[in-house]
């Protein structure tokens, strides 16, 4: 079958690796989605394990228009009445980049009309309901450039970011998809420490000890999406479980997060609890200026404030203070940061070795590596 995994934009080839790495073939990049082949085993493998993917669709149906009557009346003519009941909900997520049907909540509607139809023509004027919150069903329309509309199942449920663990935030919580991005773009290979010194809510400590210890990132999660389809595998899903659990591995990495507000140091904490990571991470109330460290070789992956869903009184004051604070206290590691605040970023006072642009919700960011040299070469 064929299947797509959605993705954030700039994370397509880290996705790619994680799909190839599972068994994905004929894996081919889209603009934030991946396209690639596999059996129902790699369908159920792609929820269950690929970390940065948000969503994971099944095709189902496809064909080429131009107008809203076609599309509708193309869309009735499946056999929607064998795919799921009466008493089942669905809900439908439409994206276009046509320029003749370029109103994506348009084409939503005129699907569900079209669906809905054809239930009443069979059950009597009967039909299913809509369900935006926790559907049954989630069907996905996308309307390509090129004028070809194709539906997919989606076999996630919510979204794949929803790992189950995170219940506590402060503000602007990093996405955890993100955060696991973030950690497979930096090329950490489990083989030094990893440290956050402004670890708000602990995500990326999260995201990095699941990925060291290969611990499945949907491990919390009891529901998916394709667990209401017909034919839906149960036996086939326990072994997919059973052996992705098998892989999991004991990794003696260290795992740092540091924070100097008390609240971030609470919520890490219940969320790593949460997570069953109490084992495997640390975590300190300590402010990054005021930093010890005795590794000898790290990575650090942080989120520091960009003065947009948090505010800072002084955005540019923060950041040149932050430039001296990490050539004093992080001299010898690799450094990524991530911030929406490209003028913030320049006041480090450092010259990244590797730039990536991310997106942390709405909010374009730079992906930006430093090398942070001892003695006279610091920065």
């Amino acid at each position: 079958m064929q299947i797509i995994a959605k993705t954030f934009h700039g994370l397509e080839e880290v996705l790619a690796k994680e799909i190839k790495a599972i068994g994905g073939k004929n894996v081919q990049v889209l603009k934030r989605a991946i396209s690639y082949e596999g059996d129902q085993k790699l369908l159920y493998r792609s929820v269950y394990e690929l970390r940065t993917a948000l969503r994971i669709l099944k095709p189902f149906y496809s064909f080429k228009t131009k107008h809203e009557n076609h599309l509708y009346k193309k869309i009735k003519e499946f056999d929607w009445v064998n795919q799921f009941n009466l008493d089942q909900t669905f809900a439908i997520n439409a994206a276009t980049a046509s320029k003749y049907l370029n109103h994506s909540q348009y084409l939503a509607l005129k699907a569900k009309d079209a669906i809905v139809d054809s239930f009443r023509e069979v059950y009597d004027r009967q039909r299913p309901s809509i369900e935006k919150i926790n559907p049954d069903f989630r069907i996905n329309l996308h309307l390509s450039f090129d004028n070809i509309c194709t539906l997919a199942w989606d076999a996630s449920g919510e979204s794949l970011y929803k790992r189950g663990y995170r219940v506590e935030v402060l503000e602007a919580p990093i996405n955890e998809v993100l955060a696991a991005g973030m950690i497979l773009e930096s090329g950490w290979q489990k083989d030094c420490a990893l440290i956050d010194p402004m670890c708000g809510s602990g995500t990326i400590l999260t995201e990095a000890a699941l990925y060291a210890h290969n611990i499945p990132p949907q491990i919390q999660r009891k529901q998916f999406g394709f667990m209401k389809w017909k034919d839906f595998d149960r036996e086939l899903w326990e072994t997919v479980k059973r052996e992705a659990e098998e892989r999991m591995v004991k990794c003696e990495v260290p795992i740092l997060g540091f924070d100097k507000d008390f609240r971030a140091v609470k919520a890490s904490t219940k969320n790593i609890f949460a997570a069953e990571l109490e084992g495997a991470i640390e975590i300190e109330k300590i402010a990054i200026e005021d930093l010890e460290l005795a590794e000898e070789k790290a990575i650090v992956i942080t989120n520091p404030p960009y003065d947009e869903r948090m505010a800072l009184d002084d955005v540019t004051a923060f950041y040149k203070d932050l430039g001296y604070v990490i050539k004093d206290k992080l001299a010898g590691y690799t450094l990524w940061m991530i911030s929406s605040n490209g003028k913030a970023l320049k006041q480090l006072g450092l010259k990244p070795n590797a730039r990536k642009v991310l997106y942390n919700g709405p909010l374009k960011c730079e992906y930006n590596c430093y090398e942070l040299f001892k003695s006279g070469k610091k920065g």
